[in-house]
């Protein structure tokens, strides 16, 4: 996601230099017009303790439920929302911590609660057994999902989930851990009014290296120019090129540190054994990898190493493996190459 985030924002210090900040509150990204005419509809659904908020799509096919990567929120699967949308029924959720979905003070952010209020909407607002596709984080959930609700998944298709690697104390030499610390500090000892601009300060030294001496401030300062014309809404600044990293700043506007903190400490996969959890599914599975490489110092850039991705391969009963030249979020990078996996899984059963 860092290297990512340097590439979307290289051009950040020249357009915002020419133009003055200029226009920054008046973009829209195009695919909010797309997902409209494709006929999806934001909704929301009381379960348990918390209030769900998710976009439900018309009901062309099966049911499809989209788990989006940590950080970001239902919008990251815009690119691919029209495509899906001829062929299933699709549900794509905030999950908790994340969107528009709210929580308690005191909910706990751990698989083992998350995934099970998860399964009770699948089972009480959709009503019978879903395919379903998770990203990073999501995908994680998807796989609690498949081996603690087995009779709610009919097939599963990961994109680049941290298997292995999201586990504590492994997840301290990846480079998403530097991430997961702000969000720890930020829940436990900060505690900020506003996280996406305590998020930017806190990576200043790394926008200062990796894109330029001003970005910090610019960025600030773009984030504020569009709030004050967009009251009300997640920042989308059209001054980043990047979908992943415009996607990135739009989700951190929105996002609970707390579910970060909980990556951070280890906390959020207490009772959830990956290895464990993997032997369980009996369902099809496809797990897609993405890029990745070894830092020198041996850190982890990225969700998964070759070796983990070949240990949950060796644990799944029916499962196939994709690798795919793209980011992380394959879904806003490549999003062909997503929508053939997807049909490949689930109408190629």
């Amino acid at each position: 996601m860092q290297s990512a985030l340097a590439l979307g924002l290289t051009a950040v210090t020249v357009s915002a230099a020419t133009a003055g900040l200029f226009g920054i509150g008046s973009y829209v990204d195009p695919y909010h017009a797309k997902v409209q005419a494709a006929g999806y509809v934001q909704k929301t659904a009381r379960v348990n303790r918390m209030t769900l908020s998710y976009v439900e799509g018309p009901d062309n096919g099966p049911p499809l439920v989209l788990l989006h990567a940590q950080l970001l929120d239902w919008f990251s699967y815009s690119r691919v929302l029209s495509e899906l949308a001829k062929s299933y029924h699709v549900y794509d959720i905030d999950y908790p911590g994340h969107g528009q979905t709210r929580t308690p003070v005191d909910y706990p952010m751990t698989a083992n609660q998350i995934g099970a209020d998860l399964g009770d909407f699948i089972a009480k607002e959709i009503g019978k057994p879903v395919y379903v596709t998770g990203n990073s984080s999501g995908g994680l959930l998807a796989v609690w999902l498949a081996a603690n609700r087995p009779k709610l998944i009919k097939a599963m298709l990961l994109e680049d989930p941290p298997l292995f690697s999201a586990e504590y104390p492994r997840i301290k030499q990846t480079v998403a851990d530097r991430a997961f610390k702000t969000s720890y500090t930020a829940a436990t000892k900060d505690h900020p009014d506003d996280f996406l601009l305590y998020w930017i300060h806190g990576n200043a030294p790394f926008f200062r290296k990796n894109v330029g001496p001003g970005t910090p401030f610019i960025l600030t300062q773009a984030v504020k120019a569009y709030r004050r014309s967009n009251p009300g809404k997640p920042p989308e600044l059209g001054l980043i090129k990047n979908d992943t990293v415009r996607m990135l700043l739009r989700g951190l506007d929105q996002y609970d540190p707390r579910f970060g903190a909980a990556f951070y400490d280890g906390s959020w996969n207490k009772g959830f054994d990956h290895a464990e959890a993997l032997r369980q599914i009996s369902c099809p599975v496809l797990l897609i990898q993405a890029n990745y490489s070894t830092m020198p110092d041996g850190t982890l850039n990225g969700a998964m190493s070759k070796e983990e991705a070949e240990r949950a391969m060796s644990l799944l009963k029916d499962g196939k493996y994709l690798r795919v030249d793209a980011s992380h979020v394959v879904n806003l990078d490549k999003p062909e190459a997503f929508i053939k996996a997807a049909n490949g899984i689930f109408l190629g059963m």
